[in-house]
């Protein structure tokens, strides 16, 4: 908004140019974002815990030994994810281009997922209905924002549909037809790979935080011709902007933490999580670097796996691979403290983060 104003006003007072500039717009954002997380924080807490709209732990007979690690969460305000949420729009809408087809794009994606999140969380945690909302409905909801951005894009003026390959130059796989079911399938999949990586304090934010930080190098390189001439990486132009909604990501991602940092004031709930996994999946088609998500959100496709490896397992051998999925899990069950498993998975996580950012260099 502030470029949109401010920026034209530039041949009146040379100080305006400033607005020009992406990395200000995305530094200023991240740092928007991190104080109405911040400040904003104890006055969510304090109205989550006045609504007792709290966590609930699963009875011991369900999770056995889980529930003796997690029974002192009961009760911790949860659905925090709307102050995530707040401070991400609110400085997205503040310092970027509001005029952009990415940025749009982006927001409303992230307000969608956030509202299927926000039901969800409502009906477990006010409602007391602990299965939420049913997974066929929550997943159609999902499948249908992908459906929608991928028909977008698809049908959208000068938007190619090739697939972009990791470490080769000049080499795509063109999808055609079927780029729009590619494009679900990744904010869909991202979506519930986050959401499923919410599990311990600080986990899931902290490799959000991290993944968005190493897309929003991505987005402004991809949104810059020279950058993405040197790199041999395709330029689409506009996609600049996507650093500063990846950047508000970051900053607000860094105010939560603050309170959700082990032990935790308060948790996300799907809210968050649902938003954030497929604000990195939107982000991730937008700037044609889908498969790295592979790679920045490893993490999150270690957790996705070890369900589906657990399931898949159980189902034909009757036996189970991990003590119990998603994988965190597994390792607090093994004897890790906590806090350990958050911290080598941040550490994993941001070894994974600085070695997308060297693929570039790599083709």
């Amino acid at each position: 908004m502030l470029y949109n104003l401010l920026y034209p006003l530039s041949h009146i007072w040379f100080g305006f140019n400033i607005f020009r500039y992406i990395t200000f717009r995305a530094t200023m954002a991240a740092l928007t974002a991190f104080l109405l997380s911040l400040l904003l924080g104890p006055w969510v807490i304090k109205k989550l815990t006045i609504l007792k709209i709290g966590e609930h732990v699963r009875d011991k007979g369900e999770v056995g030994a889980l529930h003796v690690l997690h029974e002192k969460k009961q009760g911790t305000p949860t659905m925090g994810g709307i102050l995530i949420l707040a401070a991400v729009i609110c400085s997205t809408i503040v310092w970027a281009d509001i005029t952009n087809k990415f940025i749009l794009i982006a927001l409303f994606s992230t307000a969608w997922l956030g509202t299927i999140g926000f039901i969800d969380d409502y009906i477990k945690l006010v409602k007391k209905r602990s299965k939420g909302l049913a997974a066929i409905p929550k997943l159609l909801g999902q499948i249908l924002l992908g459906l929608s951005v991928g028909i977008f894009f698809y049908f959208s003026k000068g938007n190619t549909t090739f697939l972009d390959l990791p470490f080769i130059k000049d080499t795509v796989i063109e999808l055609s037809v079927f780029y729009i079911f590619f494009v679900t399938l990744v904010i869909v999949g991202t979506s519930n790979a986050v959401n499923l990586t919410d599990g311990l304090d600080g986990l899931a934010i902290g490799c959000t935080s991290f993944a968005a930080l190493a897309y929003s190098v991505l987005s402004y390189i991809v949104g810059n011709a020279i950058l993405s001439k040197y790199l041999l990486i395709t330029h689409i132009p506009g996609t600049g902007e996507l650093a500063v909604f990846c950047a508000s990501i970051v900053g607000a991602g860094l105010g939560f933490l603050w309170y959700n940092c082990y032990p935790a004031q308060v948790f996300m709930g799907d809210t968050g999580s649902l938003a954030l996994g497929g604000a990195l999946g939107v982000v991730a088609v937008s700037i044609k670097k889908e498969l790295l998500l592979f790679l920045v959100g490893g993490i999150f496709v270690f957790e996705a796996l070890s369900v589906i490896i657990q399931v898949v397992s159980f189902k034909l051998t009757k036996r189970r691979v991990f003590l119990m999925s998603p994988v965190h899990h597994h390792f607090q069950l093994k004897g890790w403290n906590e806090s350990k498993v958050i911290v080598r998975f941040w550490i994993i996580a941001i070894i994974l983060v600085l070695f997308t950012l060297v693929t570039l260099k790599i083709r």
